[in-house]
């Protein structure tokens, strides 16, 4: 299935699961600010920052395709405090954002330049001049995919209900940073699998795309803990504001 681990009830419970509160988390918290904003959170998925977000004051607002994610998100402690969108970029309300947030590498699975640039232009629609957009995408160079390998990858991830599942992925570059991968799951009495298509784009890449979409670029770091691009997580932090 495309795009299971987002679409699929049962494996959006596992990506719920595994994918708990970590570092990047506390970097978008911060970047977002203490004072009260306006919060539109793109691919928001199961909520879990972006009723983080709510619950420090902000006015935020979740979207994202997948309509099984986001009965996820609504489901969860904390949710009514969020406007949910099931949606693109394009379904944003325009000049209603102080930040706009892709975190938990979602700019990975706009594939196409355009596709690309499109959401990046709905973004720049949907926030206030001067607002600011903060998102996450993994720096080629460090070629992580290559480590999402079955034997490397392999790993088990414990459920709600006390049972666990085995989760391992595969991966193929096919053609220059755009990776299609295959995560499998091995439940106790049946197996699923997701896949998905990546895009890896190097800075300059972002740099451009970023400049062409009336964004000007604050950061670019390597890392959660602020480290220079080329540096530290294998990321690219990136920050820029509507010009």
């Amino acid at each position: 299935m495309r795009h299971g681990e987002f679409e699929d009830p049962v494996l959006v419970t596992v990506y719920d699961a595994e994918c708990r509160w970590a570092a990047d988390d506390d970097f978008f918290v911060e970047a977002v600010g203490t004072a009260p904003v306006r919060v539109l959170d793109l691919g928001c998925g199961t909520g879990r920052l972006t009723i983080a977000l709510a619950g420090r004051g902000h006015r935020v607002t979740g979207v994202d395709p997948a309509a099984a994610s986001l009965a996820a998100a609504r489901a969860k402690p904390g949710a009514a405090a969020v406007t949910w969108i099931q949606g693109t970029a394009a379904d944003a309300p325009p000049a209603s954002f102080d930040v706009a947030l892709m975190t938990s590498h979602v700019a990975q699975y706009l594939v196409g330049d355009d596709e690309w640039r499109t959401a990046l232009s709905a973004l720049r629609r949907a926030v206030v001049p001067g607002g600011r957009l903060v998102f996450d995408t993994r720096d080629p160079a460090f070629r992580s995919w290559t480590t999402w390998s079955p034997v490397e990858s392999r790993h088990a991830v414990p459920l709600p209900d006390g049972g666990d599942v085995l989760v391992w992925s595969e991966a193929t570059e096919t053609e220059p940073g755009v990776v299609e991968v295959t995560r499998h799951y091995e439940f106790p009495d049946r197996a699923r699998s997701s896949s998905a298509t990546m895009r890896f784009r190097t800075e300059a890449e972002l740099r451009a795309s970023l400049a062409e979409t009336g964004w000007a670029v604050d950061f670019v770091f390597g890392g959660w803990q602020r480290q220079p691009a080329g540096t530290g997580d294998g990321e690219f932090v990136v920050g820029a504001h509507a010009v």
